[in-house]
């Protein structure tokens, strides 16, 4: 898959500890459909995904469909990006940032 064609995933509580567990950077994009600041961050992680490619994966979280997995991170506020290397978290972003900051976070 080209860098450009590189879509988002879903997580899931099924997949989440898998995709945080891989060798390459994961950014997790903590959301609600409801959350107007999410909805207005959607295109901005969709660009992402296309920007990294096969460096890092980059997904989703509805925090709604998936409250334990949002508990176990002290999400409280959303939209709350998490990056993290090798099942580490290594970085949190709260609220909206401009897509430089993101890939920053994911050493991009």
């Amino acid at each position: 898959m080209s860098a450009s064609t590189k879509s988002v995933i879903d997580a899931t509580a099924d997949t989440f500890d898998t995709l945080i567990n891989q060798d390459s950077p994961t950014l997790v994009d903590f959301w609600a459909p409801w959350c107007g600041p999410c909805r207005a961050l959607g295109p901005t992680i969709e660009e992402l995904a296309g920007d990294v490619g096969d460096n890092a994966t980059i997904a989703k979280l509805n925090v709604d469909d998936h409250p334990t997995i949002a508990a176990r991170f002290g999400i409280s506020s959303i939209p709350s990006v998490l990056v993290f290397e090798k099942g580490q978290l290594v970085e949190t972003l709260v609220g909206l940032r401009p897509k430089s900051a993101y890939k920053d976070a994911l050493g991009l």
